[in-house]
């Protein structure tokens, strides 16, 4: 599959030929492994704040619906920041993740089209913020958000379902590993985000042993790195050395343009093609699909 940064996909019809940056939209060809045929579910999780989650979900999502693949984006995180980095703030639509898990609504009723087409999600309302206590009293409380999402997985309008969690591991996040196929873990380069990682890893696992053993470990991705510091260097050889190949080659850098492009709600790749920010997302999608396709072929 090829990606075609240009006028369909990038700069689709309604939005300007020129990103908000000012840089225009040039025809840019890029090869992408095509996607497994079936729905896959991700999860993008982190139970430490400020580790690139959100960014990590909206920006992959965002470079694997501009390779042509059908996306859903399902904000799941109370604070609304993938909502509104794909033009839905906070306040703007009546009924969203909440809604599905404990208002009644299908997922199918909520959801919320992009200026990408391909792109599409189910915001989060700020009624999900009660939505950790009041699931408690209700029956298969773990198990919500999988039974919300099967009606379009069985559908198989989507390629990628992908969720943003809180950073948290509170029962919203366990809906997300209990529904996923696969967790993404972004994390900075810092000695702290080690004891994060290590949490979220035994999470992982006790919910793979008791709800889910279906799930894995999709891949580990640095955020905001800066290869200057030793530090830095340090904590990726000790992750690379524990998880190896799960640790994905590509890796996010420090870049002004991802931290811009959500107050003009839009992806970066919207906001500014050329940025490092943006370019390094399409390579991470690369190398997802990658690894999908070789997944599928083992």
């Amino acid at each position: 599959m090829v990606l075609h940064v240009g006028k369909n996909l990038t700069c689709p019809d309604r939005v300007p030929s020129r990103t908000q940056s000012g840089k225009t939209c040039a025809p840019v060809a890029v090869p992408l492994p095509s996607a497994a045929s079936s729905p896959r579910v991700i999860a993008v999780s982190n139970q430490k704040g400020g580790e690139g989650k959100t960014t990590t979900a909206v920006n992959l999502a965002a470079s694997l619906a501009a390779a042509e693949h059908r996306v859903l984006l399902v904000d799941l995180d109370p604070q609304g920041n993938a909502s509104s980095s794909v033009g839905y703030p906070r306040g703007s639509v009546e009924d969203g993740t909440y809604e599905v898990l404990l208002g009644g609504r299908s997922i199918a009723e909520v959801v919320q089209n992009t200026e990408l087409s391909t792109l599409s999600v189910v915001p989060a309302t700020p009624h999900l913020a009660g939505a950790e206590v009041e699931l408690v009293a209700t029956d298969g409380r773990e198990s919500a958000l999988a039974r919300a999402l099967a009606p379009i997985l069985e559908g198989r309008g989507f390629d990628f379902v992908i969720l943003d969690c809180p950073p948290s591991l509170g029962l919203l996040t366990i809906n997300a590993l209990v529904a996923a196929d696969s967790v993404i873990i972004p994390m900075q380069a810092r000695y702290f985000s080690l004891e994060g990682l290590g949490a979220l890893k035994g999470t992982i696992d006790s919910v793979r042993a008791a709800l889910n053993d279906g799930l894995s470990i999709e891949g580990i991705v640095f955020c905001m790195f800066d290869p200057r510091t030793n530090l830095a260097q340090q904590v990726v050889a000790e992750v690379r050395e524990h998880f190896g190949d799960l640790v994905y080659e590509t890796v996010i850098p420090v870049n002004i343009r991802l931290s811009e492009s959500p107050s003009f709600g839009k992806p970066a790749l919207l906001y500014d093609i050329e940025s490092k920010g943006a370019q390094a997302y399409l390579q991470l999608a690369r190398e997802v699909l990658a690894r999908i396709e070789q997944g599928q072929a083992a």
